[in-house]
């Protein structure tokens, strides 16, 4: 039977043969051949006589090769691995020339590897990264149906817009030039679903429905906004991770978000450290490079533990307003937005330095203007808040968005109106507070936005395997 290389290296070398299949990494003086099958980031080294192979055979063995190799696994005489493969057999699946190949092994710009992104998955870089988002991915499944929730599949094609955003790429069968009126407008009936609709932003409306039956859901799957954004924070495409749960108030959200981002750093910590260091000694070497004041002063690992390890600040948004307003005023601390009139919104650098200077652990803010927050937010009774929070993360700010749903019909549809949703197309989602309302909450975590604060990668577009952004929908 066939190992992976992550089963083979956990061998101890007794001379048994082993086979071992993968990617040629790197071939050196027509002896040492390091393969790699993407199973671990170690490659194992593959030792072999050229004199007993053919010519013919060695010069196919090049970087990007797919090969499979049997011999005997002993104990390595060389540094840098415990254990290598004593050549007795070699197979070509694969050639790959050496001339064409745009893998080779030296360093690449992310932007190149972009442009390759069907074989950027073969560096050292791109397998830690899609390794730990693997683990992470399981983890966060793991932890909910460890909590008792249910996995609920809502629809990407939807006519509801949760966010209120506007910016939705639109699904229609209609001929985009010639669409048919009715009084000039588009007629929407005559449309594939009998009425305009787009690709969904959220899950979340579908999912409360369900969270009011079921107790307590969760949603993971593909989103999409039609933001022209060329950040290094958006995509198009990406995925989302929504718990709704019912008769939750706001506290018992906040405790939850908390839970549930410890145990799945804790669980890539624990399972996927051999990437961790990798990609954190990468990071520091890039660190070198930039100037003091942009530089991360916690490494990758540590910033993890950061999280794990600390009790989650809590502080109202009118806190967080006054500290914010009294570190303006100080001559020694600048921020590029002022802090000056309460309701504005928080900007990245104001969330950080919660985070990272003044409190020196991860923070949650609640009760935030309620103007500023969508429709379904619970009103607080001070009606000029609502029961929303963010948690805030070192070195990216935000990170989880939630809040308590407005549970009581007539302030909902006062909200409503105030925003200017239409209460005919949410028909559905108002009779929820008609029959058995209940208080619920939930939040909402981009899975990328994680994966970006895990891996320590600076560009969300290199945390997805095959990212979508304006002007860009390759492979």
């Amino acid at each position: 039977m066939t190992l992976l290389i992550k089963e083979i290296l956990k061998l101890k070398p007794k001379n048994q043969l082993v086979t071992a299949k993968g990617w040629v990494k790197n071939f050196r003086a027509n002896k040492f051949i390091s393969i790699n099958d993407g199973s671990t980031i170690q490659n194992i080294q593959c030792v072999m006589d050229f004199e007993n192979f053919d010519d013919l055979l060695i010069k196919k063995i090049n970087t990007g090769a797919s090969i499979s190799v049997n011999g005997k696994l002993v104990k390595s005489l060389g540094s840098g691995q415990d254990v290598e493969i004593l050549v007795e057999d070699i197979k070509i699946y694969g050639e790959s020339h050496p001339e064409k190949y745009p893998i080779q092994p030296k360093k690449h710009s992310f932007e190149f590897l972009r442009e390759n992104a069907h074989l950027r998955i073969r560096t050292t870089t791109f397998s830690s990264i899609m390794r730990v988002r693997s683990k992470l991915s399981y983890a966060v499944h793991k932890f909910f149906q460890e909590e008792n929730f249910q996995y609920v599949n809502t629809p990407i094609i939807t006519s509801n817009d949760a966010e209120g955003a506007g910016e939705m790429f639109r699904v229609t069968t209609l001929d985009a030039k010639s669409p048919p009126l009715e009084k000039n407008n588009v007629d929407f009936k005559r449309d594939f679903f009998s009425k305009k609709t787009h690709l969904t932003v959220s899950g979340q409306l579908e999912a409360e429905s369900y969270a009011l039956g079921l107790g307590k859901v969760y949603t993971f799957g593909p989103t999409f906004r039609a933001e022209n954004s060329n950040t290094t924070r958006h995509l198009s495409e990406f995925w989302m991770i929504e718990p709704e749960m019912a008769f939750f108030d706001l506290e018992s959200n906040i405790d939850l978000a908390e839970k549930f981002v410890k145990y799945i750093l804790n669980f890539i910590i624990k399972n996927c450290l051999n990437d961790l260091m990798f990609l954190e000694e990468r990071l520091c070497n890039e660190e070198k490079n930039k100037p003091k004041n942009e530089r991360n002063e916690m490494k990758l690992i540590e910033k993890l533990k950061f999280v794990v390890n600390n009790k989650f600040e809590r502080i109202s948004y009118s806190k967080a307003f006054e500290i914010l307003k009294n570190c303006s005023k100080n001559k020694k601390k600048k921020f590029e937005f002022l802090v000056n009139d309460w309701g504005i919104d928080f900007q990245s650098e104001h969330e950080r330095y919660l985070v990272e200077k003044y409190f020196k652990k991860p923070v949650v803010i609640f009760n935030y203007p309620s103007k500023s927050k969508a429709f379904y937010m619970r009103l607080n009774d001070d009606e000029t808040t609502v029961a929303a929070m963010d948690v805030l993360f070192p070195g990216i700010g935000e990170i989880i968005g939630g809040s308590q749903r407005e549970e009581r019909l007539n302030i909902l549809k006062n909200r409503m109106n105030e925003f200017d949703i239409s209460q005919n197309d949410l028909w559905w989602y108002t009779e929820l507070r008609r029959f058995g309302t209940v208080p619920h909450s939930g939040f909402g975590l981009g899975f990328e936005r994680i994966v970006l604060f895990a891996t320590g990668i600076s560009n969300i577009r290199d945390v997805i395997p095959f990212p979508r952004t304006p002007n860009n929908a390759l492979f």
